[in-house]
């Protein structure tokens, strides 16, 4: 689907499972992180070019809602498509999928701001970055998420 960007696949381990015997909230959050750095990669915010240009990326807000439980031996998926996009931030959502069902097993939204490394404070982001970002913005309707 145009915007979306693929950002994780990975599995559920027995030890990212709770006395419950579902997935702990800590993997779920863990996945969500590693999906970001994925997306971040896909628009251009790498691991060098951040080094390079003493710039960072760091979250200020998170809403999680939880649909369906992971269990051990579940694959997961990640999709994440950008909600808006600002000049020194920007707002996505990630979308877990059970990967053998398709349900959704849960949804965060985020809030990332770009930093200037040296001064310590948000910054505007780059003209080709941002317009990067602005081309996989995605339509999602998170209301009812949050209640």
């Amino acid at each position: 689907m145009p915007g979306w960007i693929d950002s994780y696949r990975g599995a559920v381990y027995p030890w990212h499972c709770d006395h419950v015997g579902h997935m702990n909230v800590m993997h779920y959050v863990g996945k969500f992180d590693e999906a970001t750095w994925n997306v971040f990669t896909a628009l251009g915010v790498t691991p060098s070019w951040m080094r390079d240009n003493q710039r960072g990326m760091a979250a200020v807000s998170q809403k999680i809602a939880y649909r369906r439980e992971l269990h051990a031996g579940d694959v997961v998926t990640i999709r994440s498509g950008l909600l808006e996009v600002k000049d020194k931030s920007v707002r996505f959502v990630h979308e877990m999928r059970n990967g053998e069902t398709g349900e959704v097993a849960a949804v965060t939204e985020l809030v990332g701001v770009h930093l200037d490394k040296t001064t310590r404070r948000a910054a505007s982001l780059p003209a080709e970055i941002a317009e990067r970002c602005r081309s996989k913005i995605v339509t999602y309707d998170t209301t009812g998420l949050w209640t």
